[in-house]
């Protein structure tokens, strides 16, 4: 992702619903924001390779190749922030999306209010990575117990085997592991590595730790490196 203002963001939709795409399409470029945009799962990868977008506005119930086959191929090929849209009755679409490497959903029907503040949240959250990686000194490798990550090539190994992480769980694990022994609400987690400045869906942050929990635990029903602290959140120890 380029250096980006919140007003010069290029912004991909993808939705084949002509109504919905039209109405997202207007509000986003009413922000200011260049919007290209996209009605099948083979054309979304077309323009995404193409445009190089800085996030993008993802339907899961595309024709020719659905949501998830297009974050799941994204993913290998790009770290940009997706948001998924997806309706209340796909909720197991939802997680696998989640699991394939969306960094976020949003239900239909929404609010475009509520849309507006997580594409902006998103494209912040981004800008101050590119920041803090150009200013702040950071260490390039983290190490805990068996798990090392190399934040530098985005890589990371458990007993020294490749663990195959999406970026939002690398990203989450790596925080967690900067703040050994300190517990975050799910509230503070969900700003500090999802970048939310408001109420976001506390889910989110569950889905992923259950993921991360099945990758990095021996039993993953008995956790011993992420903690949940019944009531208050999560740590890791």
């Amino acid at each position: 992702m380029s250096e980006m203002s919140a007003n010069t963001a290029r912004v991909l939709v993808v939705e084949d619903d002509q109504t919905l795409s039209g109405v997202l399409k207007y509000n986003l470029s009413k922000e200011g924001y260049t919007v290209l945009s996209a009605a099948d799962g083979a054309k979304a990868l077309e323009v995404a390779r193409e445009e190089n977008p800085d996030i993008i506005l993802l339907d899961l119930m595309l024709p020719k190749l659905d949501g998830l086959d297009v974050c799941r191929i994204l993913r290998k090929e790009s770290n940009v922030p997706i948001l998924m849209l997806t309706a209340k009755s796909e909720e197991v679409d939802r997680v696998v999306g989640l699991e394939l490497g969306a960094d976020d959903y949003i239900s239909k029907p929404f609010g475009v209010r509520e849309l507006m503040a997580r594409v902006k949240a998103m494209l912040r959250r981004c800008q101050m990575k590119l920041d803090a990686s150009i200013t702040e000194e950071q260490p390039s490798v983290l190490r805990s117990g068996s798990i090392e990550m190399d934040l530098a090539r985005h890589a990371s190994t458990l007993e020294s085997r490749p663990l195959e992480l999406t970026p939002k769980e690398f990203e989450l694990l790596a925080f967690l592991i900067r703040n050994s022994g300190r517990v975050f609400k799910r509230e503070q987690l969900l700003d500090r590595v999802w970048g939310y400045d408001y109420a976001g869906d506390t889910r989110t942050v569950d889905v992923h730790i259950s993921w991360l929990r099945q990758k990095i635990e021996a039993d993953p029903q008995h956790p011993h490196r992420l903690i949940t602290l019944r009531g208050v959140g999560y740590k890791f120890e």
